[in-house]
């Protein structure tokens, strides 16, 4: 598959000033932008800078970011799933994963994480991939926000759902393992019906449960 990448950019005013929310966005150019010290949820900043650039070299990787001025203060990242998870056992050519969306604590609540998302779908290319994200409680940040783990879940459910992201059932153990946990996913308007089953044959592996 070839992987295609029209580059968008949208400014965006807030009150910490006038951001940009652009992408995908080259490696070399990645490396060229500051990371915001407040971009903590994964890795430590300068490493996570680091993973972000390496998934934008990838063929398939796609990178989304909120910049004010030269410092990025969000992302997320599109790729191929993790070779160690489920969703990899079956290597979907138009299948990639949401792996990661993070906004610094002082954009949390300015439309900053759905700015994130609409800019990532505005290339027609995207409407041939299925997007699957897993949404694991313990990547919240319950603490910084205040909110328990049903009100992030409802959060992180509005905010997916405003680029047709859509809820999926799964037998997966790690989504299990906790109600809180999801799985969702957007399908493009040109996935072939080869794709989704593919993918439902990775949702369910004790179809008798079902």
């Amino acid at each position: 598959m070839e992987h295609k990448r029209t580059f968008f950019s949208v400014t965006k005013e807030t009150k910490h000033g006038t951001v940009y929310v652009e992408g995908p966005v080259p490696p070399e150019k990645l490396a060229t932008y500051s990371f915001h010290e407040g971009l903590v949820a994964f890795r430590p900043p300068k490493q996570q800078q680091q993973a972000i650039i390496e998934i934008a070299g990838l063929p398939e990787g796609r990178i989304i970011i909120i910049r004010n001025e030269n410092i990025i203060v969000g992302y997320v990242t599109y790729l191929y799933p993790d070779p160690l998870e489920r969703w990899a056992e079956d290597r979907i050519d138009n299948m990639i994963e949401l792996g990661a969306i993070e906004v610094i604590p002082e954009y949390r609540g300015t439309g900053a994480g759905k700015a994130l998302l609409a800019v990532s779908f505005m290339g027609d290319e995207m409407e041939d991939y299925l997007v699957i994200t897993t949404e694991y409680y313990w990547h919240w940040d319950l603490k910084g926000t205040g909110l328990n783990v049903w009100d992030y879940r409802k959060m992180m459910e509005k905010m997916m759902g405003s680029a047709n992201f859509e809820y999926f059932a799964t037998d997966d153990p790690e989504i299990t393992s906790h109600p809180a946990n999801c799985l969702m996913a957007r399908e493009g308007k040109r996935v072939p019906p080869e794709t989704m089953e593919r993918f439902d044959r990775l949702r369910f592996r004790n179809r008798f449960m079902y």
